[in-house]
């Protein structure tokens, strides 16, 4: 009895220690999040990692086929096209990402009317994806709002195509959604970086007789790098996996099925779920890859080497041949 006692006012001698108590708090804090982070993430990927190994529905038996469904992926014409229609969404990102930094230029320095157009470009990021579809779904549709327009204009209802049902150009007008509706988030986001660069350095630039495209190429750019990398991983990412707009515009017929759209068809119509499972998978994997090549980009063009210079300054300084000295001064400075 005496040593139970004793154990028990040791353990509340323990607690009674600020110090151990800290340890105990932050265990606790750091325990909780971590459980529901590998609950709802890292145990479905391990588990969706297993499925796809296997020939499988929902409910009902399974059988191991190893990388069958992985070796069905790059055969089956229907998810290898889905694949290639992530194109028109890449391509819409890099203008969505070109017109975002543009505004975003040009927004930073307070021009009059700034504050409107920041809040008309950003307001459809608000908009809940699935009522974008059905705006545009409505938009696009033969006879309605776009073709109302156009005939307005001037042109015949007869020489319009048929917006959505088109294959030459349908891909292009649900990329063009996407555009519309991503524009403004990244457009605040580049906004937010810009406006953290040094002033004095504009008035440094000014002194020396910079170009606005000058102080845009070697002031702003490289100083909002990071968040140029993001925005790009985030475009990309979401090209890749872009479903809503052809989902509820389309839904994937007339050859507007993305990648997500067969996999969704096939996961849950086809009740393919290991299939499904394999082309989640090789889809990280794709993901990974564009990030790690992005970095090593941005890494390789916008970040100084060893001289302390980037790509294009030490381009620019080679044209001039002072790059050479430069160096020279620098190399003999560390030594």
């Amino acid at each position: 009895m005496n040593t139970t006692k004793n154990g028990v006012s040791t353990i509340k001698q323990w607690f009674m220690n600020i110090r151990h108590q800290q340890i105990v708090v932050t265990i606790t804090f750091l325990f909780i999040p971590l459980f529901l982070l590998f609950l709802f993430t890292y145990f479905p990927f391990f588990n969706m990692m297993r499925f796809s190994l296997y020939d499988m529905k929902y409910i009902g038996g399974r059988t191991f086929i190893g990388l069958q469904n992985y070796r069905d992926l790059f055969t089956r014409t229907d998810i290898f096209n889905a694949l290639k229609l992530s194109v028109y969404y890449l391509g819409a990102s890099f203008v969505q990402l070109g017109l975002a930094l543009f505004f975003a230029t040009i927004l930073s320095f307070n021009p009059r009317g700034g504050n409107i157009f920041k809040g008309i470009i950003f307001f459809p990021y608000l908009i809940n994806g699935i009522a974008i579809g059905f705006i545009f779904k409505f938009f696009f549709t033969r006879g309605f709002v776009l073709d109302s327009l156009l005939v307005f204009l001037g042109f015949t209802q007869e020489t319009l195509p048929y917006w959505l049902r088109d294959t030459s150009i349908n891909n292009i007008m649900l990329a063009a959604t996407s555009v519309w509706r991503y524009l403004g988030q990244n457009m605040v986001l580049f906004i937010g970086a810009i406006m953290a660069v040094d002033p004095q350095l504009y008035e440094a630039a000014d002194l020396d007789g910079a170009t606005n495209w000058h102080k845009f190429w070697h002031i702003i750019l490289p100083s909002i790098q990071t968040i140029v990398v993001l925005n790009l991983i985030l475009s990309i990412t979401g090209s890749l996996s872009a479903f809503e707009p052809p989902y509820v515009i389309t839904n994937g017929t007339f050859e507007t099925g993305t990648y997500f759209i067969i996999m969704n068809r096939l996961a849950h119509e086809l009740q393919k779920v290991g299939l499904a499972s394999a082309m989640a998978v090789v889809l990280m994997m794709i993901i990974i890859l564009v990030t790690v090549f992005q970095k090593t980009v941005f890494k390789v063009f916008f970040e100084p080497d060893s001289s302390g210079f980037t790509f294009s300054e030490r381009r620019s300084m080679k044209k001039r041949g002072q790059y050479g000295r430069q160096n020279s001064v620098v190399q003999g400075g560390s030594v």
